[in-house]
């Protein structure tokens, strides 16, 4: 594997029962890298990052995190390989307060960084700044999502994967979570964005990948995608 490459996933097969989900897939992202994964619903994006996680056991295939096999570790180790998941439905504790959610997942990276610490998190999400207070449950869903990502970055990852990053947030939010999104890009973390607002994630991506049915039917640039519009039309709807 090139010691570029952060996640390498080859030849995936995963099954929900006897339903084939993801068909043998290739999926890389290389360290700085920005990564739109694209597709209608139903299409297998969530279940190649959660088969990535280690939330679900690929029946085939292989994925190495950082060089190091990473099919059958448990979630947390995974984590700890240097990779900070946003899991469509944000997972935040709702019973603990913004402070204790962001503090309790405080930690050095895996090359012993602390770029994002609790003041540098507050700094960017400054609508958290104003509810330290307040428990997970009190927040709109646009708090509880930037606590997610928030908390994200204080594990220090080499990777930020968020899956659906601005599904049902009002339209300022939205443009406040690609203002982060854009930050972190700037910063070297390598993202894996899904979202379904492509003219977004284009703007930010450095590459671009569209499933169908468990299958990567496009991979390539933003500028690729733009010039092909048919595409969009085919497999996005738009």
């Amino acid at each position: 594997m090139s010691a570029k490459l952060f996640i390498d996933a080859q030849n995936l097969h995963t099954y929900y029962g006897a339903s084939h989900i993801l068909r043998g897939i290739n999926f890389q992202v290389a360290r700085g890298e920005t990564i739109g994964l694209m597709g209608r619903n139903g299409m297998g994006k969530s279940t190649l990052l959660k088969s990535i996680m280690g939330l679900v056991r690929p029946r085939s295939g292989s994925v190495a995190i950082a060089g190091k096999p990473a099919m059958g570790r448990a979630p947390y180790e995974i984590a700890r390989l240097g990779i900070a998941y946003v899991p469509e439905g944000r997972g935040i504790f709702g019973n603990l307060s913004v402070v204790e959610n962001l503090k309790m997942a405080a930690r050095a990276g895996t090359r012993g960084q602390r770029d994002w610490t609790y003041e540098r998190v507050l700094e960017t999400f400054p609508r958290l700044k104003e509810r330290l207070r307040h428990g997970g449950q009190q927040l709109s869903g646009g708090e509880q999502q930037m606590l997610t990502i928030g908390r994200a970055l204080m594990t220090n990852p080499d990777v930020l994967i968020l899956d659906e990053a601005t599904e049902g947030l009002a339209p300022l939010i939205a443009r406040d979570i690609w203002r982060i999104c854009q930050l972190v890009r700037e910063t070297g973390i390598s993202s894996v964005l899904v979202d379904k607002n492509w003219k977004h994630v284009t703007q930010i991506t450095d590459r671009n990948v569209i499933l169908v049915k468990g299958q990567v039917v496009f991979e390539g640039t933003s500028a690729d995608l733009h010039a092909r519009p048919e595409l969009l039309q085919q497999y996005l709807g738009v």
